[in-house]
């Protein structure tokens, strides 16, 4: 009995060995922007954009930008966060040097849930990193307004995985700045915001400032809360953003055996 039992595992192990062999390779990745499920419950659907040229090496590691939005791109239409920054450009230029994921916040149901959350982007992250060829040492933040809140929060509560921070028309915790002072910084604002005070960058400018840190910001004339416009059309950011690489911590040397 034994014996045909052990004779049938051997069959559907073969079998199975065969099957695995004949199965058609995985199509390549989408380039171009598309549209993905949140990666975990609880988590955020999200636009993701693999530049022209991904697909020629599977070597190959691109940085990448995690976009966030304003509050008025909430909501269950993932088509809105392409009004502005990153997501829009990138329908433009097929071949914008970064991945590109931008997540979108549902609406807003309470005061619990006004600003973004960051374990779901934490979350997010952990799954590009695995999923996609991204540089580690090249992952970049930034966002608009609410999202520019989210980038100082997050920037500030998990500085080791970013090489660069571009907050734009946003306001932080200045009590927290000396958490991100080993990140380059470029902060943009208008100098008639009248939705999220100027003040809010230069505090935190100016706190980093006095950690030794040396962040750069931008302020527009004449300009009002949309101040992401000139910053996200400014080919200056993208070129500065591509300078910045956060140094890999060294692999552990394994410990050589005494005799």
């Amino acid at each position: 009995m034994r014996f045909w039992v052990a004779a049938f595992v051997a069959a559907v192990s073969l079998s199975s060995i065969a099957d695995a062999k004949k199965a058609p390779p995985l199509p390549p990745p989408v380039e171009g922007q598309t549209v993905q499920s949140p990666v975990a419950a609880g988590g955020v659907p999200y636009l993701l954009f693999l530049p022209k040229g991904y697909n020629e090496s599977t070597s190959e590691r691109w940085p990448l930008i995690i976009f966030l939005h304003g509050s008025g791109e909430r909501g269950t239409d993932i088509n809105l966060v392409k009004k502005h920054g990153p997501p829009m450009l990138v329908e433009k230029d097929p071949s914008f040097p970064f991945i590109v994921i931008s997540p979108q916040l549902t609406e807003q149901t309470s005061a619990d849930d006004e600003f973004w959350p960051v374990p779901p982007l934490e979350a997010l992250l952990d799954h590009a990193l695995k999923t996609w060829r991204v540089d580690p040492s090249r992952v970049y933040l930034t966002g608009l307004s609410l999202g520019g809140i989210a980038t100082w929060d997050w920037g500030t509560q998990h500085p080791e995985h970013f090489a660069a921070l571009a907050p734009v028309a946003a306001f932080g915790d200045p009590k927290k700045a000396c958490k991100a002072k080993d990140i380059p910084v470029w902060a943009f604002h208008g100098d008639r915001d009248d939705s999220v005070d100027t003040r809010g960058d230069f505090e935190m400018v100016d706190a980093l400032k006095k950690c030794g840190a040396h962040p750069r910001l931008t302020i527009y004339p004449n300009t009002d809360h949309w101040s992401w416009v000139p910053a996200y059309n400014d080919p200056a950011l993208w070129m500065w953003l591509l300078e910045q690489r956060k140094p890999l911590a060294p692999k552990p040397v394994a410990a050589k055996r005494s005799r």
